[in-house]
């Protein structure tokens, strides 16, 4: 899943990081709480009657208030799933159990969404928490990043999804070591030393080139890290493409190679991530700013106004606050799918997402202009 050519809108992302959110809030007393994930496809009847033999399972459980709660979720996930006709067309994730604060009072909510985009997972779970992994895995794959860590006597290559480090390769090296061996000059050591120093960031390298190239437009940049010099001899040395190169955001000094240093080089790049992370929005707000500053009748901002915008179909770019209420972010987003206008949802983690928040939280980007 991770790597297919599929990406998600900024409305999709939003919808599915506020499910997930939403969901992670509540945990069961015991392992009471069900998930489902039904993949594209697949005839909704099997998964009904799955749960309904699951059921039967339940009335073994031994404690009497986790047993009661686990049928209860089982019976109101089935009833859920028979009020809908097929299987949607991504699949189906949802979810069922007792999300009462208060012991003694249970209260069996159902939660489903359909993904996004087509999921092939079929699963049944009963525990503590719900199965959140999948539908993270999907936020996760939208922020794909390299990794390189390297000094002279070892390397590894490795893709950053989400908050996980997923190692492709891990090379050593023959490097020897900064002794010299009896009847060698000092001289003709250091450039045996250098050349095999040389040859190993060349294979460093090609492992990078291997990996990253074919998914290039995925790859949102490459992070790069090693103790003291090395990083920089390895860019110098490692003939890595100029392609490549310019997708290094980051290069970072650090203490460890091998899986201690992809660790010390995700921590040490938080900054930079999170920069990246909201790099589209940032992007789409200071071209906003630009056309407001200058007066070109191409920016509009105000509940109202855009609203009135997106309905003359003028609308190129519509940008919403996140501290809207789901409800407006919903409405807006329908009334730009409409005309086929691209919908940023712009955080509050920005300095130009405040001011879009100070601003009214609505903006729009045009495509002609538009007298005031």
């Amino acid at each position: 899943m991770a790597l297919e050519n599929v990406k998600l809108t900024s409305k999709d992302r939003f919808k599915l990081k506020h499910f997930i959110k939403e969901l992670q809030k509540h945990s069961g007393r015991g392992t009471e709480l069900v998930s489902v994930y039904v993949p594209a496809g697949y005839e909704l009847v099997k998964i009904i009657q799955h749960l309904q033999q699951e059921q039967g399972t339940a009335s073994n459980i031994k404690s009497s208030s986790t047993r009661k709660n686990v049928t209860d979720a089982l019976e109101r996930m089935i009833q859920h799933l028979k009020l809908i006709d097929k299987t949607p067309v991504n699949g189906l994730a949802a979810f069922s159990g007792n999300v009462s604060e208060r012991e003694g009072q249970p209260n069996i909510q159902v939660f489903s969404l359909e993904p996004p985009i087509p999921m092939k997972l079929r699963l049944y779970r009963c525990e503590k928490n719900f199965i959140l992994d999948p539908l993270e895995e999907l936020v996760a794959d939208e922020n794909i990043f390299g990794m390189i860590v390297v000094d002279k006597r070892e390397g590894d290559v490795a893709l950053l999804k989400g908050k996980n480090i997923v190692l492709i390769s891990h090379s050593t090296s023959d490097v020897p070591g900064k002794h010299k061996s009896g009847g060698q000059s000092a001289a003709r050591f250091e450039r045996l030393r250098d050349g095999a120093a040389k040859d190993f960031y060349r294979r460093v390298a090609r492992h990078a080139q291997d990996s990253f190239f074919p998914i290039r437009e995925q790859l949102r940049g490459i992070l790069l890290g090693g103790p003291g010099g090395s990083k920089e001899e390895f860019l110098d040395q490692g003939e890595l493409t100029q392609e490549l190169k310019d997708k290094i955001i980051a290069i970072k000094d650090l203490s460890y190679t091998g899986d201690f240093g992809l660790q010390e080089l995700l921590e040490k790049s938080q900054d930079v991530l999170a920069e990246e992370e909201v790099v589209e929005e940032k992007q789409a707000m200071q071209r906003f700013f630009f056309e407001l500053s200058k007066s070109t009748n191409l920016a509009s901002y105000g509940r109202e106004v855009v609203l009135h915008h997106l309905q003359m179909g003028a609308v190129d770019t519509l940008l919403l606050s996140e501290a809207l209420p789901d409800e407006e972010i919903e409405l807006f987003s329908a009334e730009a799918d409409k005309i086929r206008s691209k919908v940023i949802l712009v955080s509050l983690s920005t300095r130009e997402g405040t001011q879009l928040k100070e601003m009214g939280k609505f903006a729009a980007i045009l495509r002609y202009p538009v007298e005031s």
